[in-house]
């Protein structure tokens, strides 16, 4: 047993995911406006540790999501296929005009001095319309899911979908799961459905429901509207302003059992420094610091979260779990695309300390 969590030994799902899938259109580093074509990356905030944990780590996995029925649609469900998720689809039928879609997200890489810039077509999302009693909870956990997962970009998409999260969150702690929330504070999605005042009471409605956090400092002063701590840290590697934190967390929400981070210095875009923190059951932990050379950094704390959670729902140490989710993400980083190439190997090989040398 990972350091007190109570974690489920059996179940037909190791981990069942709830958020959007959409398409990512990636230029490459040409910037949107100059660009001829793109690359296809199929994404999510909450799928793509559904995803990584069913092709890296090779658990048995599952999202609750909308799906659109259309050619994109038909693209996005291949993909989640491809990946071994289990599909738990509420569908839509596509009018062949204006909807209901399936969101697109835009971003280039960037180079050296220029960052990626992402940008969205979230109109008529059909994941935006789901609501709570969309999906029959009951008879999806009675056959024993251990881990659940949903984030702040789902809750943030419209109206219904944060209640819907919060209705998942109860369902899945009254069958027993654990649970985790992502705050992935986005600031553009919260903007246009009341701002971080409404973002704070929202979530909170959701959390009450939640063991593992996920989340920054940033996110978790806005998602949580938590203050920030007095410590001002010198480098994005310090994790005593995050730790400072912790205190004001369990104040507003004193169930939390683990709060986890990753910590990354962007020296340029294709340079970072990477590094993970977790408290958990009032002990902290920090994996060692990497210097990466990044090919694309979409998707590297989804990576880290399912490293973190692969390594807590396979009893090991939170040490140990610390460090399989910051070599997860920082493999990840090497990869186009949101969701993993890495085998479980290449990850416990990194976790140990292992080397770029090549593999004859």
């Amino acid at each position: 047993m990972a350091d007190g969590l109570n974690i489920r030994k059996d179940g037909e799902l190791d981990l069942l995911s709830l958020g959007a899938l959409v398409h990512r259109l990636d230029p490459g580093i040409i910037p949107f406006r100059k660009a001829t074509e793109c690359k296809i990356h199929v994404s999510g905030g909450e799928f793509n540790v559904a995803a990584n944990l069913a092709d890296c780590f090779e658990m048995r996995t599952a999202i609750a999501s909308a799906m659109s029925d259309y050619p994109i649609g038909d693209l996005i469900a291949e993909r989640v296929r491809a990946m071994g998720v289990k599909p738990i689809y509420k569908h839509f039928k596509h009018n062949g005009v204006s909807g209901p879609n399936m969101a697109t997200v835009y971003s280039d890489q960037g180079h050296g001095v220029r960052p990626p810039v992402v940008f969205y077509n979230r109109s008529n999302e059909a994941a935006g319309l789901l609501k709570p009693g969309d999906f029959d909870w009951k008879a999806i956990f009675s056959k024993g899911v251990r881990w659940a997962h949903s984030g702040g970009i789902f809750a943030a998409l419209s109206p219904t979908t944060a209640p819907l999260a919060a209705e998942f969150m109860a369902e899945a702690k009254a069958a027993g799961a654990m649970t985790s929330f992502d705050l992935n504070f986005r600031e553009k999605l919260w903007k246009i459905h009341g701002g971080e005042e409404r973002a704070v009471e929202t979530i909170a409605t959701i959390v009450k429901n939640v063991d593992v956090l996920v989340g920054n400092e940033e996110d978790l002063q806005k998602g949580l509207g938590i203050p920030g701590p007095d410590v001002h840290s010198k480098s994005k590697l310090d994790p005593s302003v995050f730790f400072a934190m912790i205190d004001n967390v369990l104040k507003k929400h004193p169930h939390v059992k683990v709060v986890a981070t990753t910590l990354r210095e962007v020296h340029s875009t294709n340079r970072h420094s990477w590094s993970a923190v977790a408290w958990v059951n009032g002990k902290t932990y920090q994996a060692p610091t990497a210097e990466l050379d990044v090919v694309d950094r979409v998707g590297g704390g989804d990576g880290f979260a399912a490293g973190f959670i692969y390594g807590l729902l396979s009893g090991e140490s939170p040490e140990e779990a610390i460090k399989l989710g910051w070599a997860h993400g920082a493999l990840l980083t090497t990869f186009p695309g949101d969701t993993t190439m890495a085998k479980v190997a290449d990850v416990r090989a990194f976790a140990k300390g292992g080397s770029a040398r090549i593999q004859r």
